[in-house]
């Protein structure tokens, strides 16, 4: 049954195991009885200062500063706000998850509706995908998929067709109350070419395909046209605020639980090429959505898959994506396979010639990155001469740079070695003169970790305190004025702590989630390193109630410097009466360092 809101929220953060979550992103190795350390994900790091804790459900990373719950990790790694981060949790834990307009969950609107867009998107496929059911105009379109063995497909997929009437899809909008404006934020409508001119069908008369993210919502399409004298085959959705083309893999709404299953990914070059994977009993079949190959795309491999088999055309353009896709694949510390294809051909031409066996026969005998590309170059006639072995070694060694990992780069230096006869020492060699200090790096890992922002001692103290410590939250409620609190984020996770019905540090996280990432940050590693009295001499009290005065004799010494400053400027009756007046603040000074028993009088004033 479908549920939303803060109950629903609760459900997908107790259905998600932190340690669970995070190890499917970040190898993690146990560090005592509940908590686990790793190599940080969101800063370069060689010794392991990332820790999450299974009791709490936190994490933090010592180095950086990040961490949070698991929504704030999702949130953090796939770069999503915090509805999209609850959606894949959600997913991956079964749970049907869509908040409501006006449900608290749904948190601050954006300024684009995107509700808006989503229903836009979704009745427009349904719209497209009844015109080429129905439509007398789109019989061609029909006995083309007819002829290609894809009418059982267009159903399954959601295929569809742009009308060719003039206003098609004006007349359409007005019927159902979109405003046209949002159709042009889409990238449905074009400008007029002409003055007074209704706007133009960025679609018409095409054989449409709905592009979903990886929940199925659609949020774009690419329309292909079957007129051979187009210029243009095929025309994809403009960017939007639905649709990032290099964060948006065609397919993968379907392939995402098979890859999960597998471990694999299979790449592939188009629409009709993934459709025909699936169709063949290849499930894990996804495709770059009208660019190439990007890191964006890499990281959503990553998120299911440990290794990615490419399969695109066989031709020398084919060949020469399937190596830049590699090095983008590589870069992101996956291990890449390549499925060859005979040239000219594609998944879809080989399926309808030779069956979908001899394609699931390409993919099962995937060779190694390094073999394919040997192969490639062998065909290319580059192994034939002293002077093309040495061009070989070179462009190999340079591929295999891009791999992260030394032991995956140790293992492709003994393949070169079999394939050319050339030693792994020496190779080797040639390898490490390729690597410059100056050598690209994405601008995210070229920076130093950020340091962690410097909070007042006492005023963190106090906090770690009364997390392990809630019974003694009443001690500051009574004593502590907003203003003894100079930093305004621990003023502010003080101001939740006390007004929180129940004092729970899981509920102080959810209440954190609007309060801007430092401060997210801050209460994490709180919750991790706070501070538990265990003494017989020292109460949790006593402990709370010695912080609280260094507090406010910290207040009484910035009021003192205060006036002393203001009456080196003052008149002197004014002078005099600041004077007489820090005289009293240091009177008040000393009573409160004799401690809790003298000063409680004075805090009670």
């Amino acid at each position: 049954m479908a549920t939303s809101g803060k109950d629903t929220i609760e459900s997908i953060r107790l259905q998600s195991d932190i340690v669970d979550v995070i190890g499917r992103y970040v190898p993690l190795k146990r560090a005592g009885n509940s908590r686990f350390k790793g190599l940080c994900p969101f800063h370069k790091e060689k010794t392991p200062s990332f820790q999450v804790d299974q009791d709490k459900q936190l994490f933090h990373c010592f180095g950086c500063g990040a961490g949070g719950d698991v929504f704030s990790f999702i949130m953090q790694y796939e770069r999503v706000e915090f509805l999209d981060a609850a959606r894949l949790l959600a997913d991956r834990a079964g749970i049907t998850f869509e908040p409501a307009q006006g449900d608290p969950a749904a948190g601050p609107r954006d300024k684009t509706d995107k509700a808006a867009l989503y229903r836009l998107h979704e009745q427009l496929a349904d719209f497209y995908a009844a015109a080429l059911k129905t439509s007398a105009a789109a019989q061609s379109v029909r006995d083309y998929l007819n002829e290609r063995d894809l009418e059982a497909a267009a159903e399954d997929f959601q295929l569809g067709w742009a009308p060719t009437q003039a206003n098609a899809m004006v007349t359409w909008a007005q019927k159902k109350n979109f405003p046209l404006p949002l159709l042009a934020t889409a990238g449905i409508l074009l400008p007029a070419d002409r003055e007074g001119a209704p706007p133009y069908d960025r679609f018409k008369g095409r054989l449409m395909f709905p592009i979903r993210d990886e929940q199925g919502r659609v949020v774009a399409f690419s329309g292909r046209i079957l007129d051979q004298s187009s210029p243009a085959k095929y025309v994809n959705s403009p960017e939007t605020p639905l649709f990032r083309k290099g964060r948006i893999l065609y397919g993968l709404d379907r392939a995402r639980q098979p890859m999960v299953d597998q471990r694999r990914a299979l790449l592939c070059e188009g629409q009709i090429d993934v459709i025909r994977c699936h169709l063949a009993g290849l499930p894990i079949a996804v495709a770059p959505q009208g660019t190439a190959m990007t890191e964006g795309h890499a990281a959503l491999l990553k998120r299911y898959a440990d290794e990615v088999i490419i399969m695109f055309d066989g031709d020398t353009a084919g060949q020469n994506a399937t190596l830049r896709a590699a090095e983008v694949l590589l870069a992101a510390g996956l291990t890449v396979r390549v499925a060859a294809l005979p040239s000219g051909e594609d998944p879809d031409s080989l399926v309808r010639k030779e069956g979908a066996e001899a394609l699931r026969q390409r993919v099962a005998q995937a060779q190694s990155l390094v073999e394919a590309h040997l192969d490639m170059l062998a065909a290319r006639g580059e192994l034939n001469s002293q002077a093309g072995q040495l061009r070989t070694a070179k462009a190999v060694l340079e591929l295999i740079l891009h791999a992260p990992s030394a032991i995956q780069r140790e293992q492709y230096l003994k393949e070169i070695s079999v394939r050319l006869q050339i030693s792994e020492a020496a190779l080797k060699q040639d390898m490490m003169k390729m690597v410059r200090p100056t050598r690209a790096e994405p601008e995210e890992e070229r920076q130093s970790p950020s340091k962690e922002a410097s909070y007042p001692p006492h005023e963190v103290a106090l906090l770690e305190l009364l997390i392990a410590h809630p019974e003694a939250l009443d001690l500051v409620g009574q004593y502590i004025e907003p203003e003894t609190i100079t930093d305004p984020i621990c003023r502010r996770i003080i101001q939740l702590m006390l007004t929180q019905p129940e004092p729970d540090p899981t509920a102080l996280l959810q209440s954190m989630a609007d309060e801007g990432e430092q401060s997210r940050r801050l209460c994490a590693k709180l919750m991790m390193t706070a501070r538990t009295v265990i003494s017989v001499e020292v109460s949790s009290i006593h402990a709370v109630q010695d912080v609280i005065l260094a507090l406010r004799i910290k207040q009484l010494d910035r009021e003192i410097k205060s006036c002393l400053e203001k009456s080196e400027r003052a008149g002197e009756a004014e002078k005099k009466s600041l004077i007489n007046e820090s005289a009293q603040l240091t009177y008040l000074k000393k009573k409160m360092q004799q401690g809790w028993d003298v000063a409680r009088p004075i805090l009670e004033l």
